[in-house]
């Protein structure tokens, strides 16, 4: 019982990457993308494998001619998927259920 207890402790940042191996997490990267996707694998620098990812972009249109904008989303699916660490800005873990 003691080892369980060990393995779920959160001493670390990356300890609670640690906790969400094969479970589905959301990762937010640099350019407005954002992923959910269940991790497999990751290291120090926060590079990782994700599986059954869902990829959503966000990009602002701008129209010149009536000076408008408005956001534009485009959604995607992938199978598996490497993420360079240099790019994440926040992994938020699955949410459990108390």
């Amino acid at each position: 019982m003691a080892d369980t207890a060990a393995a779920l402790t959160v001493e670390e940042p990356l300890d609670l990457v640690r906790l969400s191996l094969d479970e589905r997490i959301y990762v937010k990267l640099r350019g407005d993308r954002e992923l959910r996707g269940r991790l497999h694998a990751y290291d120090q620098h926060l590079n990782m494998v994700l599986g059954e990812v869902e990829e959503t972009i966000t990009m602002v249109d701008v129209n010149d001619e009536v000076q408008t904008q408005s956001l534009r989303s485009v959604n995607r699916t992938v199978p598996m998927l490497f993420v360079r660490g240099d790019g994440v800005i926040l992994v938020s873990p699955p949410s459990r259920a108390a």
